[in-house]
């Protein structure tokens, strides 16, 4: 179940890699700013698109709370496990 959420999560954020970053570089931990190169504009693409793909709502600490891939999937554990 882990391996689907980080795998969907995955292709979304693939969608707003700039063209320097291949999706190989996306880990675990890495840094979706400083590591993807993912600007805010984006990262808050991906939070609309994270909210439709696993039917949660995001909170502005969640955002916050967001630095990593590792760090989204355990905000969209969190909030499935709320739900």
């Amino acid at each position: 179940m882990q391996e689907e959420k980080y795998q969907k999560l995955k292709a979304i954020v693939q969608t707003y890699l700039p063209d320097d970053v291949s999706a190989e570089e996306i880990q675990l931990e890495s840094n979706f700013t400083q590591e993807l190169n993912i600007n805010s504009a984006n990262l808050v693409d991906i939070v609309l698109d994270v909210e439709d793909a696993f039917d949660i709502m995001l909170e502005n600490e969640d955002m916050d709370g967001m630095q990593t891939v590792k760090d989204a999937l355990e905000i969209i554990d969190t909030k499935l496990a709320a739900k």
